[in-house]
């Protein structure tokens, strides 16, 4: 086999960005397969437990920083962008109406693991078939320092809510990326510290999950405690979750860079049964059935219909008094199990109706 010229690869590289943009994707940029500054970071967000109950994030740890481990011969990382933020109802408008459930932006349509994975199936198809070698796609489904990786290969830089963010298109996209053994050129890095003294994310959290620049505390986050946590949600935090009730954008919302952001042209991206603009006390009454139909190929589902009550429980304690919401959550007590019960209490509390257990 013979051996490709720096000027091959040169053009081999442009060809991958050309294939990206053909299947969608915004930007695609290549890094080298290492990253000791991020490895680090992650080491010490460990240290203090941030994760919570995120175990996994401890247990790979080592496949995250050495790519090689989870695919041999990996020596460049593509890293891919693909924009998400869909054109529906305002998100500042349902979060101010208190009796209405926001539901993160990315959430909204299909899920995309299966979307991106696909597409970046097909770009490794086609390096293969040019250049040969061993490729293979990730998008969020294994231990991968993605924002790290997509920093390096000049996607963004890292913001003081650690998430990544383009100068071009604020920060709602989602990430994607290709390990391969092909030595492709690399690309620079964005220049980072744009940022400057802004400090919107860290006074907007609603629960003060972001405890310094740069450190989130998975603990306080409300995605994690909506989507990741699998107990109860602490009881000093759940007033502070307001309406939010998978998810949570506000320190995408207040970042400065997001006036740049554009709505996705990607259809399967698009609101799905009005979860852009519903009352918490619909969403709570789906029977379990209906919660699997309505969320069939959603991010939602993964959490199952249990949690589902158990958040939207909690957005309905901190809406307004209604009689509605009080006969909502004493219809479901009956197919709530012990934990959502629990939150369904604390809600009756709420809505000042405090019930027996039997309501």
């Amino acid at each position: 086999m013979i051996t490709p010229t720096p000027t091959d690869l040169e053009a081999l590289a442009q060809q991958i960005k050309d294939w990206g943009r053909d299947l969608g994707f915004a930007h695609i940029g290549i890094s080298p397969a290492t990253n000791a500054a991020h490895a680090e970071h992650l080491r010490n967000w460990l240290a203090k437990e941030y994760h919570g109950e995120m175990a996994y994030m401890a247990e790979r740890e080592g496949l995250r920083a050495t790519p090689d481990d989870l695919h041999p011969g990996t020596i460049r990382v593509i890293s891919a962008r693909l924009d998400y933020l869909p054109d529906g109802e305002s998100c500042d408008t349902i979060l101010n109406t208190p009796s209405k459930a926001y539901i993160s932006r990315y959430a909204l349509g299909r899920d995309y693991h299966k979307l991106i994975r696909k597409r970046l199936s097909q770009l490794a198809e086609k390096i293969s078939a040019v250049a040969g070698g061993s490729h293979r796609a990730f998008v969020d489904s294994a231990p991968v320092l993605e924002r790290g990786f997509a920093e390096q290969a000049g996607l963004g830089w890292i913001g003081k809510n650690s998430m990544l963010i383009n100068s071009k298109a604020g920060s709602w996209f989602f990430l994607g990326e290709i390990y391969t053994d092909v030595p492709l050129p690399i690309d620079p890095p964005q220049e980072t510290g744009h940022c400057g003294s802004c400090r919107a994310c860290l006074d907007d959290c609603p629960t003060g999950a972001i405890v310094a620049p740069y450190q989130v505390d998975a603990r306080r986050c409300i995605s994690y405690l909506t989507i990741e946590l699998k107990d109860s949600i602490p009881e000093d935090l759940r007033p502070l979750m307001g309406n939010r009730v998978f998810g949570c954008d506000d320190c995408q919302l207040v970042c400065p860079w997001n006036k740049f952001a554009q709505p996705t042209k990607e259809t399967d991206f698009s609101p799905r049964h009005q979860l852009d603009n519903s009352e918490l006390v619909s969403l709570f009454l789906w029977s379990e059935q209906e919660f699997l139909d309505n969320t069939a190929g959603s991010a939602i589902r993964r959490i199952g219909y249990q949690r589902w009550l158990r958040n939207l429980a909690v957005g309905i304690g901190n809406a307004p008094a209604s009689t509605a919401a009080i006969q909502a959550l004493k219809s479901q007590y009956a197919v709530a199990g012990d934990m959502a019960r629990e939150h369904i209490d604390w809600a009756l509390t709420k809505q000042h109706s405090a019930p027996s257990r039997h309501a």
